[in-house]
């Protein structure tokens, strides 16, 4: 989230990548169409890969919020004006579901936001892999790891907005729907805005089952207008819990000052 608070007890260091920490999360990952996927990417801003956890690993990851050891700094977030609610970001080492999850995802991700960057004449070109990346990240100063496990009882909600940490963003981030909507919650949809120069805003609702996970663009992305592509701001949200309780985990790709 832009300009958030952090409550760190001490400086995070990302470790060196396990080897087969990821292979898990590669293998999942293939059963994927990743050209309908950047499709959905570039005509919405978001696409959604459909039950890549199961709810055996949604269930486990919900359950660590009461814990303490896994997590660096715990907002809440109506102390802050940022909604209802509150998170917790994991420290480093992230654990191996979420490390290999961060570290598959990215390279799917990478070439999609190379693309965009070309399309706007926007000069940086992010690595192929994402261990290459978080060391851009932290010669920039950028450290501390941005992974967060989010929580939501009745009346809470999450306002629009973007999540960036520093002057290296990655431009596309990933959320997980931890909980089953009907079940666990009511109320509680991931909301996209979209804002076009010149032009009102538009709104996209994702539905998500437990288990979906949601890509979408952290800051802007291109749009094809008559003169070329041009940039367009989104931020994104959670709509009113109107009941139960709703936990989400965001995978962010780059570190936080």
């Amino acid at each position: 989230m832009s300009g958030l608070p952090e409550v760190s007890t001490s400086p995070d260091v990302a470790p060196d990548p396990v080897p087969g920490v990821a292979s898990g999360a590669v293998d999942r990952l293939r059963q994927y169409d990743w050209a309908a996927f950047a499709a959905g990417m570039d005509s919405f801003g978001c696409a959604v890969l459909p039950r890549l956890l199961s709810p055996g690993e949604c269930a486990d990851l919900a359950g660590d919020y009461s814990a303490e050891a896994p997590f660096r700094s715990h907002i809440h977030m109506a102390r802050h004006g940022f909604g209802r609610g509150e998170y917790k970001y994991y420290r480093y080492p992230l654990p191996d579901l979420i490390a290999g999850l961060r570290s598959a995802l990215y390279p799917h991700l990478a070439g999609l936001a190379n693309g965009w960057n070309a399309r706007l004449g926007i000069g940086r070109v992010y690595p192929d892999r994402h261990e290459d990346f978080l060391r851009d990240c932290h010669a920039a100063g950028q450290t501390r790891p941005t992974p967060l496990l989010l929580q939501y009882g009745p009346g809470d909600f999450n306002c629009l907005h973007q999540d960036l940490y520093g002057d290296l963003a990655f431009p596309i981030q990933v959320a997980f729907l931890l909980s089953e909507p009907g079940r666990d919650f009511t109320g509680g949809e991931f909301v996209l805005t979209e804002q076009r120069p010149r032009m009102q805003s538009r709104a996209e609702v994702v539905p998500l089952a437990q288990g979906d996970a949601v890509a979408f663009a952290v800051h802007n992305r291109p749009v094809e207008g008559a003169r070329g592509s041009y940039r367009v701001n989104l931020r994104h949200g959670v709509s009113r819990i109107r009941s139960g309780q709703r936990h989400t985990l965001g995978i962010i790709f780059h570190d936080a000052r």
